[in-house]
């Protein structure tokens, strides 16, 4: 989840389960639990399964510790891209 072509500098990217479950060599519905225990248990993430857009908790606590303006500048780019802006939160 916080490594692989769709990250981006907010945290928050749009991906399928399809892809996760490809991408780490998982069946659909280990990924799904996976999501659900990620989300529900762990409160690690928000998944909107009408957009696909995955957001992870304290994404920007842990790698925006420095960057000045063009990170500003991406940043702000990316989250004018989020469909669910309830994911921003």
């Amino acid at each position: 989840m916080l490594t692989n072509e769709g990250t981006t500098q907010i945290g928050i990217y749009q991906i399928t389960k399809k892809q996760i479950a490809f991408d780490m060599g998982y069946s659909m519905e280990s990924v799904g639990a996976l999501l659900q225990r990620f989300r529900d248990h762990h409160k690690l993430i928000k998944y909107n399964e009408e957009t696909r857009e995955i957001a992870i908790k304290n994404w920007g606590k842990y790698n925006l510790n420095r960057g000045g303006k063009p990170i500003l500048d991406c940043v702000k780019s990316e989250l004018k891209e989020v469909k669910d802006t309830l994911l921003i939160q």
